[in-house]
């Protein structure tokens, strides 16, 4: 039977098998990455469109593949030179194209562990930071680093011995079919790729289903995943390529009005949010001073609900103005630095951080205060060039680079560069220095000890769990070092003129079933230093009304586009809210937990979110809400696109 079929097929019998070979590797890949998921593929009754649909994907992904070698192998195969050469290169594609199928599926578990989602997007970035990311797995991953090198030298041998094979005995058809065996082959290549009869090829929102974001992906397969991913980042990603429609006046109109002020600070009809806010504290400037920890949710924080993992930084809840209900932007480090330092809003498109036409004259704290006489710097152990971040910074306002080529004799180094302890020991020493001078400073001072693989040094902390490299234990080492810093800090002579905030960039990790995990975006913050008056604030926050109110707070008053509100002063509670966005997925969450997710191709869906229970019921809000919602999750593609959120040559208030 096999003989007949390679017979029949002629030269294109080796792209044959190996498509049939890929699809049988994907489908029993999906088939154990369900098993492993049993619980959520079954809440979602999700076994046979996970399976027909899969097969949906996975034939389309070897259509993709094989196009351009079906082509050549129609018209170029034969039993002469040409022919010998291209069965060379046709082995050579068919073993990449498994080491491919293969390779991706292994690093599958791993990456679904860490982020509850296939590889996307994220692991297409991190491919880009060769050096931290090799640092990152042999110090927390060897054995699945191991197991990858394994798997790959395996797939590239059994590959090149098995195309060996595939290529032998051989029948071609005389040269005047081969031209109609060409557009034959490549027809059904094509229409295998496209999957679909519409306007619009397939995409993985054609083949979701589920409110589970994972299981939606589990009807993937990582190649195409990934591939889809980097595509996508080629062309960024727009909210109004993916959510509904909606009139751009309209949108300005509602994202004005969703706004804590006074209609006549509007300045610039030209740039609708461009505004003048007065500060609320009117004595001298004070510096400013954020300290952003990597990763560090509120389920790690007893006062906030969570664990008893950080006890210092509920001492500091209880001395300082604290947010019981402040909410992250997004799951990755560029969308906390974008919201804590831009007050930009969230986007289905990367940050801010990453995108080119932001890389200057984009308006950050950091131009904001540099033109107020202020100096300017970041702080940060590792390598600043990661994410983005040195490019963006510098050309964004940041003069002062304080990164781990800086740092002389740091006594402990992971993976991700010196440890907290450092880190916060450089920020003091940088604060001594420039608080001997008469310049006002602001400075940016992000952690990374709470990142896999989680690496402190011993003997500091007690640890929370075992083994020591957990994020548990990450997360109270990172708790310690903050708690050094504060109680130095309080002894210093920059206390008293400065105000601080700590605040997470993001939650460790966001898993769940629900399209935007809520609960999972919930971040302590608090902010202190001297002066601030002790205070616990309930009200419904979001990072981006930080910025807004850290400058209120050092006296700078100024013309920004900052939608945020400043929270010195009363916001209404119909004006509180929480906007999150989780891969493409919006969601807008008031203070009564009405929650409007809008989610590609699916559209406007409404809940109630219940904070004990971490969950969303479906219901109907008001038409108002829906619409201030969708307002919100337009404004940033469009305040971007028409260059809304540039850098002012001067922020001084209009009288």
């Amino acid at each position: 039977m096999l003989n007949r079929f390679k017979f029949l097929l002629g030269p294109i019998y080796p792209l044959a098998a190996a498509s049939v070979a890929m699809i049988v590797l994907f489908t029993l890949s999906r088939i154990g990455l369900s098993l492993w998921h049993f619980d959520r593929v079954s809440d979602a009754h999700g076994w046979v469109e996970i399976l027909l649909s899969g097969l949906r994907v996975d034939f389309a992904s070897v259509s993709y593949l094989f196009i351009l070698p079906a082509l050549l192998a129609s018209l170029l195969s034969g039993d002469h030179v040409i022919g010998r050469v291209w069965n060379w290169i046709l082995r050579i594609w068919i073993t990449a194209g498994l080491w491919l199928v293969v390779y991706m599926e292994a690093a599958t578990p791993p990456f679904i562990i860490e982020y509850d989602l296939r590889p996307n997007r994220l692991f297409v970035e991190y491919l880009i930071y060769p050096k931290e990311v090799f640092g990152m797995l042999w110090s927390g991953y060897k054995l699945e680093l191991f197991l990858g090198l394994a798997v790959s030298a395996i797939t590239l041998i059994v590959g090149w011995k098995w195309s060996a094979s595939l290529v032998k005995s051989l029948t071609y058809p005389r040269w005047y079919w081969r031209p109609l065996i060409a557009v034959a082959v490549v027809a059904l290549c094509l229409m295998g790729a496209r999957s679909s009869l519409g306007h619009r090829p397939l995409n993985p929102a054609m083949v979701a289903f589920a409110a589970d974001p994972l299981v939606n992906d589990l009807t993937l397969n990582s190649s195409y995943s990934v591939i889809f991913a980097a595509k996508q980042m080629g062309s960024e990603a727009s909210a109004f390529e993916f959510y509904p429609k909606m009139d751009k006046q309209l949108i300005v109109d509602q994202i004005k009005d969703s706004m804590n002020i006074d209609s006549k600070a509007f300045a610039d009809n030209q740039k609708p949010t461009l505004a003048n806010h007065v500060a609320s504290y009117t004595g001298p400037r004070k510096n400013v001073v954020i300290l952003l920890l990597e990763s560090h949710g509120a389920r790690y924080v007893k006062s906030l609900g969570g664990i008893d993992a950080s006890p210092n930084l509920d001492k500091l809840i209880q001395e300082g103005w604290a947010f019981t209900r402040m909410y992250a932007t997004g799951t990755r480090s560029v969308r906390g630095i974008e919201a804590v330092t831009t007050g930009f809003s969230p986007t289905p498109a990367r940050a801010v951080v990453k995108l080119g036409k932001s890389q200057t004259n984009f308006f950050t704290i950091a131009n904001l205060l540099k033109a107020n006489q202020y100096h300017t710097q970041f702080i940060y152990g590792g390598e600043s060039h990661f994410d983005n971040m040195k490019s963006f910074f510098l050309g964004n306002g940041f003069v002062d680079m304080q990164d781990f080529p800086t740092f002389a004799s740091p006594k402990y180094v992971g993976s991700w560069g010196a440890s907290d302890q450092d880190l916060f020991t450089k920020a003091d020493e940088q604060f001594v220095q420039l608080s001997k001078t008469e310049q006002p400073f602001f400075s940016l001072v992000f952690t990374s000890s709470n990142h896999s693989p989680f690496e402190y040094p011993d003997s500091v902390i007690e640890p929370h769990n075992q083994p020591k490299q957990t994020v548990e234990n990450a997360v109270k080492y990172a708790d310690y070092a903050l708690g050094e810093f504060v109680e130095k800090a309080k002894k210093s002579k920059y206390w008293n003129n400065t105000v601080f905030a700590v605040i997470a960039d993001h939650d460790a990790r966001a898993t769940g079933t629900l399209p935007v995990p809520i609960g999972h975006f919930k971040i302590p913050a608090v902010i202190f230093g001297g002066g601030i008056e002790p205070q616990m604030d309930d009200r419904l926050v979001s990072q981006i009304d930080l910025v807004p109110t850290l400058l209120s707070l050092a006296g700078i008053s100024s013309q920004n586009p900052m939608i945020g509100h400043d929270l010195t002063h009363e916001v209404p509670v119909e004006k509180q809210r929480a906007m999150m966005q989780r891969d493409k997925n919006f969601a807008w969450m008031t203070a009564d937990n009405e929650v409007v997710i809008i989610q590609p191709e699916k559209g406007i869906s409404t809940y109630t979110y219940n904070p004990n229970e971490d969950s969303l019921t479906a219901a109907p809000l008001s038409e108002a809400t829906v619409i201030k919602a969708h307002a919100n999750a337009m404004w940033g593609n469009l305040a971007f696109d028409n260059n809304y959120y540039t850098a002012q040559k001067s922020y001084a208030v209009n009288q």
